[in-house]
């Protein structure tokens, strides 16, 4: 995993995305610290709105971001966004009544729901090799959840020394170098899709490509579990441990450690185990382990267990979750074209964003009314329909050169040039000439 490292793009790009989180990690808590100087007991709540908020700015704008910007060279897109970022962040220190945190937190997902498909999609272009891909995967899930412990770290040390405002420009800065950064890479020229297609066509092909590949409407299903028991522990950690066990705020951390320390064993395990596997077993394994440590939580609730027992949960379904998401980035790759790759990132990230909208509140609102009993039994039972929906819109199905027949195109189509008849066989992908998905008898 580390030897991708001596790639020099790839490199210079993963720089980028850690200086870039580690600014988010700092505006994360910086923005709590904010809503609660502004609300004071209603801080939950505002954070709350400003999550919800978040998602739907993820969800709504990053097709159409894709086909509003698709056309522009990714570099110059991407340093734009960086730098329209820092800009807004550096707003947030100066506001004065919570519907500025409202505008500002949605301008500054928009600008991350236009960056991140656009950064994510340049990443197998960098590295066409399947398996160096895999391991740069991996290497940005570990990334992430090496993120969420360090960043808590590093505002702690840099709050004994400074107000809680400049944790802002903390993250002005880490935008500023993740702009520089991808200013002096090389990156590979943007493939585009044809001018001559409309709005509408450009707004919803990733989407629909989604949606027409068998394997994408199985990973969709996979990201709803995913989101059912992510939003368990995000969501519900800080009630249970605190209201629950009675313990105090370090034992919150403890407990998101559990859970990210099984999401980084996944990643490091991963590489090797979809080599020899392939996607499939593998992510449905994790959703299978995620299920199973929901219902495990709701068994052992009443009364409440040791806190090793929540910390063991917490580790599996880490371990679970880690397993459905690392190897996604796989199926978007090998189910488009490059001039494609960037809207079903976009699509990706929009519907998988969908199942957190839906997947937060749930696990609040189920937590606060019925207890912690009910929300394991729920979001169990949901993360359990949607691993047994995803066997079955993903068919076990390894074979990438499928045959398939075009009796809608003429004999002398020049896709059809170097066969007889309309049948022919190649490696499939939803595109244009390419609407529907071949079906086996």
């Amino acid at each position: 995993m580390l030897a991708l490292l001596r790639h020099k793009v790839f490199r210079t790009l993963y720089a980028a995305q850690v200086v870039s989180l580690l600014g988010t990690g700092l505006a994360t808590i910086a923005l709590g610290l904010l809503a609660f100087e502004l609300a004071e007991g209603n801080a939950g709540q505002v954070l709350g709105t400003a999550l919800a908020i978040k998602m739907i700015a993820y969800v709504t704008v990053a097709p159409v971001a894709q086909a509003l910007l698709g056309r522009i060279p990714v570099k110059r897109l991407l340093i734009s966004l960086d730098i329209l970022r820092a800009g807004i962040v550096l707003c947030l220190p100066f506001v004065s009544e919570i519907w500025q945190i409202y505008t500002l937190v949605f301008l500054l997902q928009a600008a991350s729901a236009s960056f991140t498909p656009s950064f994510q999609a340049v990443i197998p272009e960098v590295l066409p090799d399947e398996e160096e891909y895999t391991h740069a995967l991996s290497l940005s899930r570990l990334t992430y959840d090496i993120e969420n412990l360090i960043s808590p770290t590093l505002a702690a040390a840099l709050l004994l020394l400074m107000p809680f405002h400049w944790l802002f420009v903390g993250t002005a800065l880490g935008f500023f170098a993740s702009a520089w950064l991808v200013w002096i890479t090389v990156l590979p020229p943007r493939q585009t899709t044809p001018k001559e297609q409309p709005f509408w066509v450009r707004l919803t092909n990733g989407t629909r490509t989604y949606l027409a590949t068998p394997r994408l409407r199985g990973l969709l299903s996979l990201n709803m579990a995913a989101a059912a028991g992510g939003a368990m522990v995000i969501v519900n950690t800080v009630v249970i441990i605190r209201d629950g066990y009675a313990m105090d705020a370090a034992q919150v951390g403890v407990g998101f450690a559990a859970y990210g320390l099984g999401s980084m064993l996944a990643a490091l395990l991963l590489p090797r185990v979809l080599a020899k596997t392939g996607d499939r077993l593998p992510m449905v394994a994790g959703a299978i382990l995620l299920s199973l440590s929901l219902f495990a939580g709701a068994g052992l609730f009443s009364p409440l267990p040791e806190i090793q027992v929540l910390l063991a949960l917490w580790f599996l379904a880490g371990l679970g979750y880690s397993a459905i998401l690392t190897p996604s980035g796989r199926l978007l790759q090998r189910s488009a074209h490059a001039e494609s790759r960037p809207a079903l990132f976009a699509a990706q990230f929009a519907l998988s964003h969908a199942c957190w909208l839906l997947t937060y509140p749930l696990a609040g609102w189920l937590g606060a009314t019925y207890g912690m009993q009910i929300a394991f039994l729920v979001l169990g039972g949901l993360a359990t329909a949607s691993t047994a929906l995803s066997v079955w819109l993903w068919p076990r199905q390894t074979e990438r050169v499928l045959e398939h027949s075009h009796d809608d195109l003429p004999e002398d189509h020049p896709h059809l040039s170097d066969v007889k008849g309309h049948a022919h066989t190649h490696t499939f992908v939803i595109d244009d000439l390419h609407r529907h998905w071949p079906t086996q008898g």
